[in-house]
């Protein structure tokens, strides 16, 4: 199998990096991007906290009465989506020109083959630090990147010297960067897989690599079995080079697991505002709407409707999304995650020229 070289384009704290770009004022201050806690009587979530605010106990997905509790010298401030995307649509055609594949993962992070332009990790070391580079001189902004055989490893690389930083975890130290990490570093395991991990005795990705596999499937099922794999640093998972949007998306992973109704329907919210700017931006218009909402212990439900008619107005996404919540929630049951997602897509100038 020949060497793939996989990069994980990673921006620093996005939204809030952004902010203080374009107002100097806030250079040095923590600043936390999701809701004014003065306002509306603190109701909201965190969407993004700069490091200031991060050192503080700020975190994504935080209720902002919490974040206003633990730092309320901060600057909160209200999305500015159009801005956001805007800024990301520029710095995403910067990466494209690197890659062989591309796949872009939200707003604000993106996957890169670039296996057929390599011959070795030197030349992809070097070639990582000229798109860091770029987007700094052209975008000013610093971006993390990890480099790894796969997209496991770069992705985890990504995150290992943030900000601006640079990781390259070649093939054959994959295992070795891997065991050392606390097992939460894994995608898929939160807080409660975390719990019952770090119960049998598994509290690094490590230990987690040389724990019987069988034990692991009996407890976890076909997660135990993968999570498995992914510690000993295997995974096999392609780049995806997307012709054409077939959806957009955004979720959110709350800093403690909740079953308060008012923060899962603010950061429900806020996540129809930032897939409903998304479509905007990129002229597009929208029919599915689905909600996906995960509980503790991982247990995930996703629910779909299709309107009558495509549209792309805010009002519509929240109203069916949160429809679709209320219709699929467990009261009292704790929820660490939720996401929307918009499909069946068209083009708002393809429906012009039919109209």
């Amino acid at each position: 199998m020949h060497q793939r070289f996989i990069f994980h384009l990673d921006m620093d704290h996005f939204y809030t990096a952004v902010e203080v770009r374009d107002n100097s004022t806030l250079r040095g201050k923590p600043v936390v991007v999701g809701a004014d806690p003065k306002l509306g009587k603190g109701r909201g979530v965190v969407s993004t906290s700069n490091y200031e605010a991060r050192a503080a106990g700020v975190r994504s997905g935080m209720p902002i009465s919490q974040a206003w509790r633990i730092c309320p010298n901060a600057v909160y401030l209200s999305p500015n989506f159009p801005l956001y995307i805007k800024t990301s649509v520029e710095i995403m055609a910067i990466a494209r020109r690197y890659a062989d594949k591309f796949e872009q993962w939200g707003i604000d992070e993106a996957f890169l083959d670039v296996s057929g332009r390599m011959v070795d990790w030197a030349q992809s070391a070097a070639l990582a630090r000229q798109l860091k580079q770029e987007i700094k001189d052209e975008i000013h902004l610093t971006a993390s990147i990890g480099v790894g055989p796969n997209k496991l490893v770069a992705k985890i690389a990504s995150d290992f010297k943030k900000p601006d930083g640079l990781t390259v975890v070649q093939d054959a130290d994959a295992r070795r960067f891997l065991e050392p990490l606390p097992v939460r570093k894994l995608l898929w395991v939160g807080h409660k897989t975390e719990a019952k991990l770090k119960a049998l005795g598994v509290n690094t990705i490590g230990d987690l690599a040389r724990y019987d596999p069988t034990v692991l499937s009996s407890l976890f099922g076909v997660m135990g079995v993968q999570m498995h794999l992914m510690a000993r640093g295997i995974d096999r998972s392609e780049v995806e080079a997307r012709v054409g949007v077939k959806s957009v998306s955004h979720e959110t992973t709350f800093e403690e697991d909740t079953a308060d109704s008012a923060v899962i329907l603010s950061a429900l919210d806020l996540l129809c505002q930032e897939v409903q700017k998304e479509t905007e931006a990129q002229k597009l218009l929208f029919k599915t709407v689905t909600v996906k909402i995960r509980y503790q212990g991982f247990e995930t439900h996703t629910k779909s409707q299709t309107l009558s008619r495509l549209t792309n107005r805010v009002e519509d996404l929240k109203r069916t999304a949160k429809a679709l919540l209320l219709s699929c929630l467990e009261s009292e049951r704790k929820m660490r995650l939720i996401g929307v997602r918009v499909s069946n897509l068209e083009s708002c100038e393809k429906q012009q020229t039919l109209f």
